[in-house]
């Protein structure tokens, strides 16, 4: 499989820190410490879902400790 083949079906897949991949739908296990993400298509599909879902490229432990900063400094800056 060729992962620039215009027929090649691919799955998004999420890992524990919220990034996001594409992985080929053919292979039955994903890899260790990613789930489906809910979407099947083509790579182009697929990338397009990503780019509208995956909207902070920060993993999900640095926001986490970026909020827990703002509050502790009594700065929040989420609504900004």
């Amino acid at each position: 499989m060729s992962w620039d083949d215009a027929n090649a079906r691919f799955k998004v897949v999420i890992n524990h820190e919220e990034q996001y991949s594409i992985w080929p739908s053919y292979k039955a296990a994903l890899p260790g410490g990613w789930r489906e993400a809910g979407k099947e298509g083509s790579k182009e599909e697929c990338l397009a879902y990503i780019d509208k879902h995956w909207l902070d490229m920060r993993p999900l432990s640095l926001r986490k400790a970026m909020e827990g900063q703002g509050r502790a400094t009594g700065n929040d800056n989420s609504s900004s």
